[in-house]
């Protein structure tokens, strides 16, 4: 394949995934279909299969550069950091994902059925870029909180990752969603996703530490 080939495929992969993202911002995903996808790229829509078989590749697609890119965060803040307390590191790793919202709302998605519904190789591609998230994680901690065993450092992981996937849902409410806690008179605390998940880690950490 020459240089050129290579060039054009990943260009159209980039321009598949960046019209995705531009729909997902003002439609549902259950709203959005390869068809829809097609009207916004600037080649055929029967193209697209070339890439992606599935709407859901391309979310998974859009998942793993948004998982790239905060992996990019976190290696920054392995690598250009001495010491960090434990809530000055708690701090920094909220707002890392206070930048990275697409993520957090594509976690909020069902990814179970996004996963089982996309090729074997896609999905292996995405898993890669999800353990370089977990092993950036485990360096941060083996660096910054070094009083902790490695079973304590899974714990801290595998609660984390875990509850980001609500942080969405429950700083962005729609306005039905409003209105019906509303009606069900039903208390709703104004959290940030900074705050939500800086408060999470610091009391993590008190739990192990």
């Amino acid at each position: 394949m020459s240089i050129n080939s290579k060039e054009l495929i990943t260009a159209r992969r980039e321009e598949i995934i960046n019209a995705c993202e531009q729909l997902y911002k003002t439609m549902n995903f259950k709203d959005i279909t390869i068809k829809e996808i097609g009207n916004v790229t600037s080649f055929k829509r029967t193209s697209i299969y070339n890439y992606f078989q599935t709407k859901e590749e391309i979310f998974l697609a859009l998942m793993q550069r948004e998982y790239d890119l905060w992996n990019d965060d976190l290696y920054e803040l392995l690598n250009e950091n001495s010491v960090f307390s434990i809530d000055e590191l708690a701090d920094t790793l909220a707002h890392s994902l206070e930048k990275r919202v697409l993520l957090l709302k594509l976690l909020a998605m069902n990814l179970y059925d996004i996963e089982e519904n996309s090729r074997t190789e896609k999905l292996t591609e995405f898993k890669h870029s999800y353990k370089k998230a977990i092993n950036l994680l485990e360096c941060i901690l083996e660096k910054f909180c070094s009083n902790l065993s490695a079973q304590e450092r899974q714990e801290f992981i595998y609660a984390f990752l875990p509850f980001l996937f609500g942080v969405y849902p429950y700083t962005f409410a729609t306005e039905k969603q409003i209105k019906a806690m509303d009606n069900a008179k039903l208390n709703y605390p104004d959290y940030s996703i900074y705050e939500l998940i800086v408060n999470f880690v610091k009391k993590l950490f008190k739990g192990i530490v």
